[in-house]
Order: structure tokens, then C-alpha cells, then sequence
């Protein structure tokens, strides 16, 4: 029985990034040999077992064979005569198919520290292509590396357009897409995972209104004269959450869409995600005359996103408004500011001057507004 560290954790080391999670290989053992040493089984499906003190991955060796369409479409081979190199072989990328030993040696039997070293995303074996998963996966690495100049190789990327083009890309679950997705958007360059994913002909049929938001290939528009890769750009600088990236990077498909639901399609984005989406495309003309000088509408804006319940929703907005408008940009302090005068008029204090029901809403609404319309008038807004 051997154990190797394996995937992510050795590639990560060698580039010198932060190890995320740590995943292992088992050589030589079955299910009960990994029972009788305390591991418990994490799987149903796969031959994966949690480590009895760390709670770590460790998975057996196991060879694939294609039996069916989509990413569960396989029978797996996973007895005590598997090798580490037939477990490495059905893995996606060569930079993920780097094994260490427990002293410290690197088995690399498809190249992955060369391709590590020329910044190359590069298949392992035509077998790429029976996993449509692996087509995302290509595309979250592309924006997690793109910073140190990682690229498609030209082969790999020949064989995502073939698996573009392909029925098995209608397997996919909009939950998976989602998943990778997640991951793709709080990393360095997101804007790549969509880049790579219109590039092979993959996004305009997973998310086709997206897709029209990126420029032809053949155009040679430059990134930040794409607005959406613009804005996305600025929302990285601004170190932006997942939620307010994912409204950036839909804003525009939504609006040629007409609404979110039309950007989105069939994906399974989480609420908050969306929410906030929908908030952005429905507070934009809002925000743009709040700029402009109008107090009602700055207060309609504080009232559409519950702000004086909790100020969340509002700054979240205001973080896509700056990565959206730039040229709006001083309007963001503001709105805070705003905030906080017109928090401080509570009706607490015209209750205690005798108002009440309806006129007390009227008058709350009036002192707010005048609060409002002071502030930008000092700040000379208008």
C-alpha cells in the first residue's frame, strides 16, 4: 500500500500558491483494507474515504471506462492492481496529474511540471472529451492562472471546440455549471472563465445571452473595450465579493435580455446572486439620476435596498454601481453619507411632536427628503 499526494496541492506548491485542499491517492489496497485502518467511507458512488484524524480525501486508485453520456457516464475500476500512472491518466490536465511520495518525489509521467513551467492548460489524453465537466474546468483554471500567463495549448483548445460542438454538452446540469462558476469568479482573472468558454463555441449554448455580451473572435476587441470584461476587471481591483462579481459580469446580457431571468436561463444561481442582479438592473436609472442631483430618487434607492434595516444590500449595490459606472464613481460616498442622515431622522422623534398614522409617513418622508436635498445641495450635486 502507497500513499501520494496528488492534483491541486502538488501544482499549487510548485507555482508556489497556497495549498487549498490536499488530496491523496491510495496504491495497493481495497475498500476493506481502508475500513480495517479506520477510514470511513465518503462515497457512495466513488471509491473515496475519509482519513480517521484529518478528515482528508483519500481515494483509491481506480481506472474509467466511458459507459454512457454526461460526467457519471463511467464504470469505475478501483481493486489493488490499479497503478498510480493508470489513476493519474484519467485526470484532465497534465498539471493536475503531478503525484508526490511520502518522501518528497515527484512521479510526473505526462509532463506537468514542463507544462507548469511554459504556463500551458494541456490535455493528458484524447479521453479529455468523454467528461464535459473537464470543458469548465479548463475554463475555471484559465481564470485562476491567467495572471502568470497560463494559456490553452493549441490541442486542448481543438478539443473543447469538438466538445463544444458535441451532445454531451447538454448533460450538463445547471447545478454543475454553477458550481464551477462559483469557483471561477473570486479568483484572479474570472472574466477568462467565460473568454474561454466563448471561444470554443461552449457558452452560446450554455448561457447565449452572455455570450453576446463578449465580442466575435474575429473582432479583436481589446478586454477594456468589452464592457463586461471592463467592469469585471474593476470589480477584481475593488476586491469585490462572488456576488457582486456575478452581477457585474451578467449586467450587460441582462439588459439586452431585458431582465435577469432572460440573462441567466437555466442556471442555478444561488438567491443572493440573483437578488442582487435583479436589484442592480432595477436601481441603475435610480442611481444614474440620484447622480444627477435628484434627492427623491437617492431616497428611493436607500428604501429599494432596505438600508436603513441593514446597510448590506446597499453597499453591495454601490460596489457594482462602481465596477458598472465609473464615471458615477463620486456618487458612492454620497449615498452613504446620505445614509446616515437620513437614519438619524427616526419616527421616534415626530411621534413624540404629536404625529401619527399617516400623516407621521408624510412627515418622515419630508424631513428625510429635505436631509437629502441639503446634503447634495452642499455637496453641489445638481
Amino acid at each position: 500500500m502507497r500513499i501520494y499526494l496528488v492534483g491541486g496541492a502538488v501544482r499549487d506548491r510548485l507555482l508556489g500558491l497556497p495549498v487549498r485542499d490536499r488530496d491523496w491517492v491510495v496504491v495497493g489496497a481495497s475498500e476493506s483494507v481502508m475500513l480495517q485502518r479506520g477510514y470511513r467511507r465518503a462515497d457512495v458512488d466513488f471509491p473515496v474515504f475519509l482519513h480517521p484524524e484529518t478528515g482528508e480525501e483519500y481515494a483509491l486508485a481506480r481506472r474509467e471506462t466511458k459507459t454512457g453520456p454526461g460526467y457519471k457516464g463511467f464504470s469505475i475500476d478501483a481493486g489493488p492492481d490499479v497503478t498510480l500512472e493508470q489513476d493519474l491518466i484519467r485526470r484532465d490536465l497534465t498539471i493536475n496529474a503531478i503525484a508526490e511520495d511520502e518522501t518528497g518525489n515527484l512521479v510526473d509521467p505526462f509532463g506537468g511540471q514542463s507544462d507548469l513551467n511554459a504556463g500551458l492548460l494541456r490535455h493528458i489524453s484524447p479521453a479529455f472529451v468523454e467528461d464535459p465537466v473537464r470543458l469548465l474546468r479548463v475554463a475555471r483554471f484559465a481564470a485562476r492562472l491567467g495572471r502568470w500567463g497560463f494559456r490553452v495549448s493549441h490541442g486542448t483548445q481543438k478539443l473543447l471546440r469538438t466538445m463544444a460542438a458535441s451532445a454531451e454538452l447538454e448533460t450538463l446540469q445547471p447545478e454543475r455549471i454553477w458550481q464551477e462558476m462559483k469557483q471561477a469568479l473570486p479568483e484572479d482573472q474570472p472574466w477568462r472563465f467565460f473568454q474561454v468558454l466563448h471561444s470554443c463555441g461552449a457558452l452560446v449554448r450554455l448561457l447565449p445571452a452572455l455570450d453576446r455580451s463578449l465580442p466575435r473572435q474575429d473582432s479583436h476587441v481589446k478586454n477594456a473595450e468589452c464592457p463586461m470584461v471592463a467592469a469585471l476587471q474593476r470589480a477584481v481591483r475593488q476586491d469585490a465579493g462572488t456576488g457582486v462579481r456575478f452581477a457585474v459580469a451578467f449586467y450587460h446580457a441582462a439588459v439586452t435580455a431585458g431582465d435577469a431571468a432572460g440573462a441567466v436561463g437555466e442556471l442555478r444561481v444561488e438567491k443572493p446572486c440573483l437578488e442582487l442582479l435583479k436589484l442592480t438592473l432595477r436601481m441603475a436609472p435610480v442611481y444614474r439620476e440620484a447622480s444627477a442631483g435628484d434627492p427623491a430618487r437617492l431616497l428611493e434607492l436607500i428604501g429599494a435596498t432596505r438600508a436603513l434595516h441593514s446597510a448590506a444590500g446597499l453597499k453591495a449595490f454601490l460596489c457594482a454601481a462602481d465596477a458598472l459606472w465609473p464615471d458615477l464613481a463620486q456618487t458612492h460616498e454620497l449615498v452613504l453619507r446620505a445614509l446616515d442622515s437620513v437614519a438619524a431622522i427616526t419616527p421616534a422623534a415626530l411621534q413624540r411632536s404629536g404625529l401619527e398614522g399617516a400623516e407621521l409617513g408624510r412627515m418622515l418622508r419630508l424631513k428625510r427628503l429635505e436631509a437629502v436635498r441639503s446634503l447634495m445641495g452642499r455637496a453641489g450635486c445638481g
